[in-house]
């Protein structure tokens, strides 16, 4: 999760009002499109992940207004595709987890309304490629090789996002025959990605595919990879690779010393020794306490631990 601008919405709201009186419409719209799609540091920064969930609305309906009046605003779908994703993750999907055991019908829904925002993420990242490649999304789905062979580095990022939205969405849709069938769209977006820049977001890139490709194909040991590339790109300061090995690999090969392990060593990571990652610390930590509490359902005993001894 790489941090979004939640709070410039608030300095773009400021700009909004005194611009409004005395300017185009155009011009103004392209002002703040542009104040909201700019430096994310605040945010990534921010101690208080509640009060980023309280914010984060706004932000996403104020760009969704932006957006009706410029649609093709680059800077903006970049932004809302980034956010949206991140929202999702952070404050819809990770709710619908914990509150499987208390409450299944609750994260059903939470899972349901975590997948169509993330659908909305992709289609704004879709909507930003066609932008910079004209009748791109179209050609992705009649022969997504050619597609993504146009790609340059400077889509990156939101190539990055797409895949992510696209890939997340279809994780939260296992019932959706149709959903599923995107994977192979999604697989050449994330080729892509990682053809163009695979140190991106200083190993956000490599963490994700962590938890992809064990999704995709089981590989632990690529997954493994993945891991050690991301924690030598962060420099170990970031919580996610170590929740998502333990998460994706640890439970798969019933390693639970190494599970445990791992969500420790999220966890002693400080968020204000890197202040540039607190939030995202601060959110994947949430996550690793909740693994922690579930360790005796992921990794229960054998059947043949179960079993009493044969007597004589």
């Amino acid at each position: 999760m790489t941090a979004g601008s939640f709070f410039s919405t608030l300095a773009a709201a400021a700009l909004l009002l005194g611009l409004a009186a005395c300017s185009p419409q155009r011009f103004v719209v392209d002002r703040v499109g542009n104040a909201l799609a700019g430096d994310s540091r605040t945010i990534a920064r921010e101690d208080d992940p509640e009060l980023v969930r309280a914010a984060a609305p706004f932000s996403l309906e104020l760009m969704e207004s932006l957006l009706e009046k410029d649609p093709d605003h680059a800077g903006l779908l970049l932004a809302a595709a980034s956010e949206y994703t991140q929202f999702s993750y952070a404050f819809v999907q990770q709710d619908a987890d914990l509150l499987e055991d208390a409450d299944y019908a609750a994260a059903a829904n939470g899972r349901q309304r975590a997948r169509r925002l993330y659908l909305r993420a992709r289609d704004h990242g879709l909507h930003g490629l066609d932008v910079a490649h004209p009748g791109f999304s179209a050609a992705l789905r009649r022969d997504a090789p050619a597609a993504t062979a146009v790609l340059r580095r400077a889509d990156m990022p939101l190539a990055y996002w797409t895949a992510v939205a696209w890939a997340s969405a279809i994780s939260q849709a296992k019932d959706d025959p149709d959903l599923v069938g995107d994977l192979p769209r999604v697989d050449e977006l994330v080729a892509a990605a990682v053809r163009l820049d695979p140190d991106f977001g200083g190993g956000s890139l490599q963490s994700f595919l962590i938890s992809y490709e064990m999704a995709r194909d089981g590989r632990a040991d690529v997954a493994r990879a993945h891991f050690e590339r991301a924690v030598a790109l962060d420099g170990g300061h970031a919580a996610s690779p170590y929740v998502a090995l333990a998460e994706q690999v640890c439970v798969a090969a019933r390693a639970r010393a190494e599970f445990l392990q791992l969500l420790s060593r999220a966890l002693a990571i400080d968020p204000d020794r890197f202040p540039d990652n607190r939030l995202e610390n601060l959110v994947m930590q949430r996550r690793a306490r909740w693994l922690q509490g579930r360790v005796d359902d992921l990794f229960l005993p054998t059947v043949d631990a179960e079993l009493p001894e044969d007597k004589p």
